[in-house]
């Protein structure tokens, strides 16, 4: 007998859950290589807790056998994706090395279609979110992938909401993450979900993992997301202000500690980084605070102080500017789990610039 639970089918009792990974040819081998020891370290947590395996795992590719190998290593298939029948707890979509693929490849797109449907969750890890896409399983849903892809995704397939900043997302059953570690930090968000944080930390601390990343978090840094100056002495002032952000960051205060004008200094800094001094110094500011909301239990007057903020409002404005919600609500929604805007203030629909990213 099997039981719905969470609006999918799940393992009745202690039987453990079934989880079919999808392998296709790809050169970073992290994404699918690192969930599967991770839940296969969850096996071994929950034995020295007397209890029986949490996961089954299978892998499935077009053909059994070697999928992708590297110097020493090799992925290998047990069995064609077409075999699997029976209902899944959970499928994991790797990623690959050519997302334009996801379209021609109709016949893995018909059957992530069908397995879906007697699927509880489903995962797509960096680009593998591409198949999702295409199969139509992420229509009106948020959705992230790595950053080198996001512009291509929202370009392909418009009806996808492409929240492009988060480390991993999660909307109505299906997970997509932004590829790598974030991939390791979206399924110890899984094992958290179904054992519990005790055997989630467990895990953890085995990898050496941080327990654990929001999955809000931003994919970049500032000074990343927004471009490194050409310039050493612009490079080397971006890297300043993330370390001063209390001190005054005025475009008069900038330019005097690189010894340009004003002017030169607002001309230079906005084509070599691709946005504005004070719009660098706004997200750089909302950066920090966004991570003190994470990470300490400091209140918003005092976070507001320490990034450099004016005042409250100020500080709540800017987050309203560039997040689209409020420092309080942010602070909620990582608390609780949720779904966060991109740093470039929106989730994103259509397509979207590298620059905006």
């Amino acid at each position: 007998m099997r039981r719905r639970e969470s609006g999918g089918l799940v393992p009745a009792g202690r039987e453990p859950r079934r989880v079919v990974c999808v392998a296709t040819p790809c050169w970073a081998g992290m994404d699918l290589i690192g969930a599967l020891d991770l839940l296969s370290l969850t096996n071994i947590e929950l034995s020295t807790m007397g209890r029986g395996p949490g996961y089954v795992l299978e892998i499935v590719a077009a053909a059994p056998g070697v999928v992708t190998s590297w110097p020493g290593l090799a992925l290998v298939a047990d069995r064609p994706y077409s075999s699997v029948t029976g209902d899944t707890d959970t499928l994991i979509v790797g990623s690959f090395d050519e997302p334009g693929v996801a379209r021609r490849d109709r016949q893995l797109i018909a059957w992530l279609r069908r397995m879906a449907r007697r699927t509880r969750r489903v995962v797509g890890l960096c680009s593998g979110v591409f198949l999702l896409a295409e199969a139509g399983l992420l229509n009106d849903r948020r959705a992230t992938t790595h950053w080198e892809y996001c512009a291509e995704l929202a370009s392909r397939y418009p009806r996808v909401t492409l929240a492009p900043e988060p480390i991993y997302v999660h909307d109505r059953g299906v997970y997509t993450s932004a590829g790598a570690t974030a991939s390791i930090d979206l399924l110890l968000g899984l094992v958290e979900e179904d054992f519990g944080r005790r055997v989630a930390h467990s895990v953890a601390l085995h990898m050496v993992l941080f327990l654990k990343r929001p999955s809000g978090q931003a994919q970049m840094s500032v000074p990343l997301s927004a471009g490194l100056a050409e310039r050493g002495v612009l490079r080397d002032l971006q890297s300043w202000i993330v370390d001063h952000l209390a001190e005054d960051l005025g475009v008069l205060a900038l330019a005097r500690r690189v010894a340009m004008s004003p002017r030169n200094f607002f001309r230079a800094f906005s084509h070599e980084i691709g946005i504005t001094p004070a719009r660098f110094v706004e997200r750089a500011r909302v950066e920090a605070a966004r991570q003190l909301l994470e990470d300490t239990r400091a209140g918003v007057d005092a976070i507001a102080a320490r990034c450099g903020f004016r005042t409250t409002e100020t500080m709540r404005a800017a987050f309203q500017r560039v997040l689209r919600v409020s420092p309080h609500a942010y602070r909620m929604r990582v608390t609780n789990g949720g779904g966060l805007p991109g740093l470039n203030g929106r989730s994103v629909r259509s397509a979207a610039s590298r620059r905006a990213l």
